[in-house]
């Protein structure tokens, strides 16, 4: 019975030993897997840290290229206002340079129609028909020629006095009180060249 006894307090023994055992394992093992879930934490943090620094250093990048582009849209800008005022400026250099050319063409060519126009004068009372229609056409085909460059005589005889447009070469006494300040008779006609003036009518003004 004593061996028997001993037997079973051995069996016992040894039970509570190995579930001692077990129970310490079993205890260890959340440790060890909260351990390891520690550690994947850790390391899925550090990921994290490393993904946020990334994209801090993408924000900087991307706010300088911002800033970049913008200056280059900048100097972009201002160079194509540059660019038009320039291209503006020299379209108006060389309207203004063929209307200066044009203008004093014109210019020269009117001594040739107070030639005209004298000569027109001068024959009016004249038997010579060839010399009248001669100069007559002469006169009318340069004078529609430079009309539809812009060229306009000034009429001045019977008109009021405009310093505007005339200039008085003489002062004559009239009777007339509705003459007075008028233009009496036009020594040489003015004209102007697409609304400008570019020769004064010289004239003779009632007083």
């Amino acid at each position: 019975m004593k061996e028997n006894k001993d037997i079973v307090e051995e069996e016992n023994i040894l039970e509570n030993g190995k579930s001692a055992k077990e129970q310490k394992t079993q205890e260890k093992a959340p440790e060890e897997k909260e351990t390891k879930k520690t550690k994947a934490e850790k390391k899925e943090e550090r990921k994290i840290e490393a993904l946020k620094d990334e994209i801090e250093d993408l924000k900087e990048q991307i706010a300088t290229l911002e800033g970049k582009v913008e200056a280059e849209r900048n100097d972009y800008v201002r160079l194509m206002a540059e660019f038009e005022t320039f291209r503006r400026r020299t379209a108006e250099e060389k309207l203004e340079l063929k209307n200066t050319a044009a203008t004093d063409t014109i210019k020269g060519l009117l001594p040739v129609l107070d030639d005209c126009e004298r000569a027109m004068e001068m024959l009016k009372d004249s038997a010579d028909e060839a010399a009248k229609e001669g100069t007559s056409l002469i006169y009318n085909k340069l004078m529609a020629y430079l009309q539809t460059k812009g060229l306009s005589p000034i009429v001045s005889t019977g008109e009021p006095f405009d310093t505007d447009f005339h200039e008085a070469v003489a002062q004559i006494p009239v009777p007339e009180e509705d003459k007075k300040g008028k233009v009496f008779d036009t020594v040489e006609t003015g004209y102007t060249l697409n609304g400008k003036v570019i020769r004064y009518s010289k004239v003779v003004v009632g007083n």
